[in-house]
């Protein structure tokens, strides 16, 4: 009788540290998704390499400048109602990207 409660209690401790397992590695993966910048280099936006922002320009030419106005404009416009300080963060991010464009485009 004794040998089948331990059996049970083992068995029991052994589910209770494979739920602790699980738990622990899903906070950790929440943890992850947490620290991720979604400012500045959000994943979603690089793939194989490729930043999105890099091809955009490549693409655009001359008007990357409008684009990143474009930007700066919708996230101050829907801070309120969406990300808050998120969408001010990536307002600031690409009036950043703005500035450096017109330094490097100075023919002044």
């Amino acid at each position: 009788m004794m040998g089948m409660y331990r059996e049970d209690v083992k068995r029991i401790y052994s589910q209770i540290g494979n739920e602790y397992r699980k738990m622990k590695q899903a906070q950790e993966q929440s943890d992850h998704k947490q620290t991720m910048d979604m400012v500045n280099n959000p994943p979603h936006y690089n793939k194989a390499g490729i930043e999105t922002i890099q091809a955009i320009k490549a693409m655009l030419g001359e008007g990357f400048k409008y684009y990143l106005q474009g930007n700066v404009m919708k996230y101050i416009w829907r801070y309120e109602y969406k990300d808050g300080v998120q969408d001010l963060e990536k307002a600031q991010w690409y009036l950043n990207e703005l500035i450096k464009e017109l330094k490097e485009n100075d023919t002044s």
